[in-house]
């Protein structure tokens, strides 16, 4: 069902899935919320507006895509959700504090494009380092217990010695998402984490990533520029679009969970995708004319 255009122009479609669904059951309350949210450059004195007044919801254990083309400020828009980013106008709100406070409270997971392992340390020494940091998770012990259980919820239980470098690329990734897990945060925040990954493997990370979440029942923002990936993975896909840089619609993907290798072939998921690409496209097009 598609409600009538919000004052600020951005589409609301939601529809409902099958009551068998397996995910996470969301709360009725938005986990994060977002109002009026500008966000200025300024550069040698010219100012760009690279975020206009953007309104988001994301509920408690839901998982949202950001999709857009390269530009219309997905990454910054994580980055402002992620306390890394102040913004110039607008009110953000993450578990009912501001970013920065729920960033203070260990409240947010970071998973960026890059594992960003420190190379001389194991896989199992990259997932102790955070708690080892903060230095309120329990003696040396029971870091390690820790960090030994979140190597064995990412499939790594068997790689606790193996250096990156000894690592496959998605191998890497999943110690970056154990790292990000190591503090317990209620959300993860992930920005294109499976980019640069081979088509398959890219597959395979995205049904480790369905597993996880709906074994957690974390929050989950998503940054990607593949639609394909974008519906598979998500209850909600945001489109976004440069000139200037706003939100297109907020969409409810129409698939049930679970989710598996069978979905890519219904015919929710091709229309799904289908509608997304017009709609990026759109964006795409009134932005190269503005």
């Amino acid at each position: 069902m598609t409600s009538p255009d919000r004052p600020d122009g951005v589409t609301t479609v939601r529809t409902t899935a099958p009551a068998h669904t397996q995910a996470p059951v969301p709360s009725p309350q938005p986990y994060i919320s977002v109002s009026g949210l500008c966000v200025d450059f300024e550069t040698q004195g010219h100012v760009t507006r690279v975020l206009n007044d953007i309104h988001l919801s994301v509920e408690r254990g839901g998982f949202t895509s950001l999709v857009g083309p390269s530009g219309c400020g997905k990454s910054t828009l994580l980055k402002v959700l992620a306390g890394l980013q102040a913004p110039t106008l607008g009110r953000v709100s993450v578990g009912g504090m501001t970013p920065a406070e729920a960033v203070r409270q260990r409240r947010i997971g970071l998973v960026f494009q890059e594992a960003a392992l420190m190379p001389w340390k194991s896989a199992f020494d990259n997932v102790c380092l955070l708690m080892e940091i903060v230095g309120t998770f329990g003696d040396k012990e029971a870091i390690r217990a820790r960090a030994l259980e979140l190597l064995n919820i990412v499939g790594l239980g068997h790689a606790v010695d193996r250096k990156p470098s000894q690592l496959s690329g998605g191998m890497r990734q999943r110690v970056a998402i154990a790292r990000a897990l190591a503090l317990d945060p209620e959300v993860l925040m992930m920005d294109e984490p499976f980019g640069a990954l081979d088509a398959i493997t890219r597959e395979e990370m995205s049904d480790f990533l369905l597993d996880l979440w709906q074994r957690t029942g974390k929050t989950i923002v998503f940054v990607t520029h593949s639609i394909d990936e974008a519906v598979f993975l998500s209850r909600d896909v945001t489109v976004m679009a440069t000139g200037p840089a706003r939100i297109l619609e907020c969409l409810t993907v129409p698939l049930a969970y679970p989710r598996n290798e069978d979905s890519y072939a219904t015919q929710a998921f091709a229309q799904t995708a289908s509608h997304l690409r017009k709609r990026l496209k759109e964006g795409h097009r009134a932005g190269r004319a503005s």
